[in-house]
């Protein structure tokens, strides 16, 4: 296929989809760019010289936000709900998803659609009856509380996204396997899992991008406990009454982005590998 006849069949919506994609991505870069200069200005400069270089970078500006939003707290409690999410998902979900995929029974389609049906229910519709499963069972104010939220949340996605990995991997694995003796639990564990370790990786880290800013339900069930974005909205609230510090609020919006955009850079080319094996499949 010569390259005119290639573009051709990508059709009008490539031409369209491409240049917005683009503008995303230069705009995205744009935006965190921006953001970290002034994490490095003072305040006055931010005010007055929006779109300058900071005339010395202020380095303190990290250090003042770190120390006087305690991000020290909201951190080690964020990275413990994004392990523990993560690892939980993924431990729930790859068997639900291999016998959804693999094994056919009457009620294999059902399960499968009440699984993806729940990508469509929004977090506040739920938020109510949650609460008060979790208050009859003390866990309002407790990070194992917030922990089974999100991996409760979190399941429908990954049971949908791991579908298709293991529907991809061929039968004859697993016919193999029989014949060497294996039964479904060791065919599982020791074949099909290693299989789709990119898979996993990527849903990790999905998991963790989505579970690291999350605001909504950790504003709803914690109280004295605080995650990131906590502290970073009541250190919003504190420069209310104390006097805007643009700076160091910039600081601190840098403390939540950066460790992500550090992981996403690290895992990226796993991350994409794993999103297009699993939808080209």
């Amino acid at each position: 296929m010569t390259t005119r006849t290639a573009r051709r069949s990508r059709g009008p919506l490539f031409l369209i989809a491409m240049p917005l994609a683009w503008s995303l991505a230069v705009f995205d870069l744009f935006v965190i760019g921006w953001m970290a200069l002034s994490s490095l200005k003072t305040t006055r400069e931010v005010v007055h010289d929006p779109w300058g270089l900071p005339a010395s970078p202020q380095w303190g500006n990290y250090t003042e936000a770190w120390t006087s939003a305690a991000f020290g707290d909201g951190v080690l409690n964020s990275l413990l709900l994004v392990t523990g999410s993560g690892l939980g998902t993924i431990v729930l979900a790859a068997p639900a998803a291999y016998v959804l995929s693999r094994f056919r029974w009457r009620l294999s389609g059902p399960v499968t659609v009440y699984f993806a049906m729940g990508l469509g229910i929004p977090g506040p519709a739920i938020m109510i009856p949650i609460y008060l499963g979790l208050d009859r069972l003390g866990l309002i104010d407790s990070l194992g509380g917030l922990l089974v939220v999100y991996i409760a949340t979190n399941l429908p996605f990954s049971v949908f996204f791991l579908t298709a990995f293991f529907a991809s991997l061929p039968r004859e694995l697993e016919e193999a396997a029989a014949l060497d003796g294996s039964g479904p639990y060791r065919t599982y564990w020791r074949i099909m899992l290693p299989l789709t370790r990119s898979g996993l990786l990527a849903l990790f880290i999905l998991q963790a991008i989505g579970d690291w800013g999350e605001t909504f339900f950790a504003l709803s069930f914690l109280q004295e406990k605080k995650t990131i974005s906590l502290t970073l909205l009541n250190f919003v609230q504190t420069m209310q009454y104390t006097g805007a510090r643009w700076s160091v609020l910039f600081a601190g919006i840098c403390i939540i982005v950066i460790p992500l955009l550090l992981l996403y850079l690290w895992m990226s080319s796993r991350l994409i590998e794993g999103i297009a094996a699993g939808y080209g499949k």
